[in-house]
């Protein structure tokens, strides 16, 4: 069996890596399993200096998931470096980091620092984050924002650069096709949908920040829906995510045109569950006598 897919020119031995900021870069996880197996490990978010994120509490549980509004705290691009990419240059898979920041100059600073990086594989661009020269609005979330980073970050990067695509607009296949247009080299989506929950013993907000990410089995449905909406639009890779716990939730967004798909806010309950989803694919292809994942690539049209 062949389970290798190709990422813009990148190959990763089998189609599974883990959603941003649910993996940490992998060290913890790699006391339960060798994150070796998987086809990449995908990073918390980087930024070009350390960010403390939001207020306290910042993560509560829903029906079928959870939210959070963790606000991308990070060591800053410094101490990624030396401490987390010394880490993954050990390991025999590929390395997806995943890109924040508050102006296109933030991105870019990071995007350069990480070119000669040689065990960075691909750059995920998160483009969920408040743009603080457009008055806070995500740059995701604008059709011209979302051209004008995509471009920038293109002129600047030595890697392939993978736009990770916001759930909250209104046209997921008009954001897919500016990201290809503007030069994207491969898409990811689904992030986190926003949401909110109130506590009504303390009457008050369940999360500090009032509004969090949604994440989990609750919004599978919609990352099937806009990973087949934007594999329609474009001819460039997906990497799939949105509630993948299982197997077949994986494989769903594969026949739905993704490539790849990431493993979440399953990871926090299953630390092993990357590895199940790349073992149950592996179980499905046997019993269903399939030679090559890639057959099962936008399979359902």
């Amino acid at each position: 069996m062949k389970l290798s897919v190709e990422i813009a020119g990148v190959e990763l031995k089998n189609p599974v890596t883990v959603a941003s900021g649910t993996f940490g870069s992998g060290m913890e996880y790699d006391e339960f399993y060798d994150v070796s197996k998987l086809g990449a490990v995908t990073t918390k978010g980087v930024a070009n200096v350390p960010w403390a994120g939001n207020a306290t509490p910042r993560i509560a549980e829903i029906h079928g998931g959870m939210m959070n509004a963790i606000g991308l705290q990070n060591p800053g691009i410094d101490t990624f470096i030396e401490r987390d990419l010394k880490f993954l240059e050990k390991k025999d898979t590929k390395v997806i980091v995943n890109v924040c920041g508050r102006s296109i100059e933030d991105y870019v600073d990071v995007v350069e620092r990480l070119g000669d990086q040689k065990t960075v594989s691909l750059l995920e661009i998160n483009v969920s984050c408040p743009n603080v020269k457009e008055g806070g609005i995500a740059f995701g979330t604008d059709p011209k924002a979302l051209a004008e980073i995509t471009a920038e970050v293109k002129k600047h990067a030595k890697q392939p650069v993978i736009m990770k695509l916001s759930p909250n607009v209104t046209d997921i296949a008009l954001m897919a096709r500016t990201a290809e247009e503007a030069g994207a080299d491969a898409i990811s989506l689904i992030n986190t949908i926003t949401g909110m929950k109130i506590d009504i013993n303390r009457r008050t907000f369940a999360v500090a920040n009032k509004t969090a990410g949604v994440s989990g089995p609750a919004i599978h449905p919609i990352a099937v829906r806009m990973v087949y909406q934007a594999a329609q639009a474009v001819k460039i890779p997906i990497i799939g995510m949105g509630g993948v716990a299982s197997a077949s939730d994986a494989i769903e967004l594969i026949m739905a045109g993704a490539t790849a798909v990431a493993v979440g806010t399953a990871n926090f309950y299953n630390p092993y569950a990357a590895l199940d989803v790349v073992e149950g694919i592996k179980d499905y292809m046997e019993k269903n006598n399939v030679e090559d994942v890639n057959e099962l690539i936008g399979c359902v049209r």
